[in-house]
Order: C-alpha cells, then structure tokens, then sequence
C-alpha cells in the first residue's frame, strides 16, 4: 500500500510540463528552495497550497499526495489472502493490529471493509480469549454499519446484512439478528428465472444455461446447508432428526455433494454426530463422525470451489467471485479446525477412549496435520 509522497508526485508532474523548480515556485509563491525541500521530502507545502497545486497539475489532492482511498478488487483479493496466511502463521495480535491500521487507512473503500469485517469473522476465534474474540466482532458489527449507512451498492450492502446478522448469532444476540432482517420470511426473488428468459430471448442460450445453473446450485446448498441447523433444532426428537438426514442425504447423494461441496457435507455430518452423542448413542455418533472424516481427508485440499458434470457451465461465476474461488481461511487453520472439532467438543467426551474414535482423530491428524506440515 502506497504512502503519503507528495515530493514524488510533485518532481514528476513538474517534470511532465518542462517546468523548473523556479517556474513552479513563481507560480505557488513561494521560494525556489521551498519546492526543493519539497521535493527532497525535507518539508511539505502548507496546508493551504494543496488546492493551487491540485488544480496546476490537474490532479485530485489525494493523487498529489499520493494516496487513493479505493483499492481495486484484485488488490483487496490479495490482501486477503495474505492476511489470512498471517493468521496462521504470525503472532495473532499482530495482524490484528495490522487490519486495524488498514481498516483507518481505507475507511472509505467499502469493498475492502466488507472483507475485512469477513477477514475478522473468520478469524476471530483465534483470539486469547472469549472477550477478545467479542471484541473483534465487535468491530466486524461496526464495519457493516458503516457499509450499510454510507454505501450507496445495493450488492454490499446486502452482503454486509447477512454478515452482520451472523456475527450477532455468534455474540449470541437474536434480537439484533430478528431486527436487522425483520420477522417475515419473504420469498425467493424471481429474478435469475427472469434474467435467464432474458439472455434466451436475446439469442444467448449459454448464458441463460448459466444462470439457471448458478441458481440451481445456490438453491442445491442452501437446502442442504440448513439442513445442519435444522437437525440442531429438533435434536430432542430422533424421529424428525431422521426425516431430515434421510431427505438431506438422499439429495446430497443425488448430487454427490460429498465432492461437490464438501464443506457443506462436512457439517452436516458433524451436526448429525453432535445430535446422536446427545442422546449417548455411541454407534450413530461415530458413524457420522467417520462420515464427516472420510469428507475432511478425501479431496478437500486444496479446497477450491468448483462445478461438476452436472453444474458444468459455473465456473467462471466462481472465478469472478471477491476472495476468488479458494477458502476464506488459511488451510492450515481449516485443518486445525477440523480436528479440533473432535478433540475439544465436550459433546464427544464419552466416546473419546472409544478405539473408533482414536482412530478417526489419528486419520485426521495422518492427513490434516501431518501431510500439511510436508508439503
């Protein structure tokens, strides 16, 4: 990221107009020496010359000084990911500290303040502590507020809602969640069917085979996706949890979502676990557990999101996605979540000496940890 460098700027507009020092400095009214202390970054002009000089070189004040207050998608994409890298592998206080200095120094670009506020979801539960971890989406909260108060993009805007709706559920606060999205659940937009009639009526059938796809692909998750706090809902009653795995699997086997998206899986399995080891039962838990074992080792690295020979015409929507098609987490952080969702959830205590388990969390750390830290 550039720094403030007014002399540069003001060197190489002058150079641009076959200017001296001393023509420039006759203009401005100043002395010749004033420009070249300027210029060699010794000093900088008075406030009140930035204007003058602006509208001499015919440049914004924040070109003269060398700063933009946007930076490009590319740019923001590549910020994240490295940032997301150093979570993993530098002192978590310190990136902290570092998007915080972003954040300020970009307070106006919305579309970095969108993935920072991810940046933070994502990473806040490497904090030292609960409190830590609150503040943090704490801030997440304030960057949606803003994004919602003072962007004028209907897409971020929609987007910084349902982040902000999340980190409200992860700071256990249903009420601001009820608030923020309202009690009535409203119908699925119609939209995409329409855009699609569109682009076919337009002579361009590939496109309109596009979208269906994307939506049909967005349904296809969310379906599936809900189906993990569904379970979660009705726990108390085995009944209603195996109508619901028995329809959630038949389509996630229909779709081979196992491959297709196996992040989604993976939870599924893993909410599907946690209600059977509430009831103690040992057998269904730890088939589920295998289930969600088999998903994390089998293909999941390196994790891009991708189409199949049914969803064949998605991946250039993926390809134009903010953050790309890979994860919003490093792999290294990925693959110790994975693991300490065995490990650390008290829900499994009772099965922890239970040799299946052993050797589910020994496959996990063969081809997690291990295998990561060799390649």
């Amino acid at each position: 990221m550039k720094e403030l460098n007014i002399g540069k700027t003001i060197v190489t507009k002058r150079r641009e107009k076959g200017l001296t020092q001393e023509d420039l400095a006759a203009y401005i009214g100043v002395s010749k020496a004033s420009v070249s202390k300027w210029e060699t970054g010794q000093s900088y002009p008075d406030i009140t010359l930035l204007p003058q000089l602006g509208a001499y070189f015919n440049i914004s004040i924040d070109e003269l000084m060398g700063y933009s207050p946007q930076l490009t998608p590319a740019a923001i994409k590549a910020l994240y990911h490295r940032l997301a890298d150093d979570f993993a592998s530098i002192p978590f206080d310190e990136v902290l500290a570092e998007c915080e200095t972003i954040i300020k120094k970009y307070y106006s670009c919305f579309p970095l303040l969108l993935q920072m506020a991810v940046l933070l979801v994502n990473h806040h539960m490497l904090a030292a502590n609960r409190k830590s971890a609150k503040t943090i989406l704490d801030q997440a909260v304030t960057l949606c507020q803003r994004i919602r108060a003072e962007s004028d993009d209907r897409n971020l805007t929609r987007d910084a809602i349902a982040i902000e709706g999340t980190c409200y559920l992860m700071l256990n606060q249903p009420a601001q969640v009820m608030e923020l999205l309202g009690e009535t659940v409203r119908p699925f937009p119609t939209d995409t069917e329409m855009l699609a009639q569109a682009y076919q009526m337009a002579g361009n059938p590939d496109k309109a085979r596009q979208v269906l796809q994307i939506s049909s692909y967005q349904h296809l998750l969310f379906l599936v996706s809900t189906a993990s706090a569904y379970l979660m809902l009705n726990a108390n009653d085995l009944g209603s949890v195996e109508k619901i795995l028995t329809r959630t699997l038949g389509v996630a086997e229909l779709y081979d979502l196992d491959a297709l998206h196996p992040n989604t899986m993976a939870q599924v399995y893993y909410a599907a676990a946690q209600v059977y080891a509430s009831h103690q039962d040992a057998d269904t838990a730890l088939a589920y557990l295998a289930d969600y074992t088999k998903v994390c080792v089998s293909d999941f690295f390196p994790y891009a999101l991708h189409g199949d020979d049914y969803f064949d015409a998605i991946q250039p929507w993926f390809e134009d996605f903010d953050l790309g098609v890979g994860p919003p987490r490093s792999e290294e952080v990925i693959k110790q979540s994975m693991l300490d969702g065995l490990v650390e959830n008290p829900q499994f205590d009772f099965i922890k000496m239970d040799r299946r388990f052993q050797d589910l969390i020994k496959q996990l750390e063969a081809h997690l940890i291990n295998k990561g830290d060799n390649q």
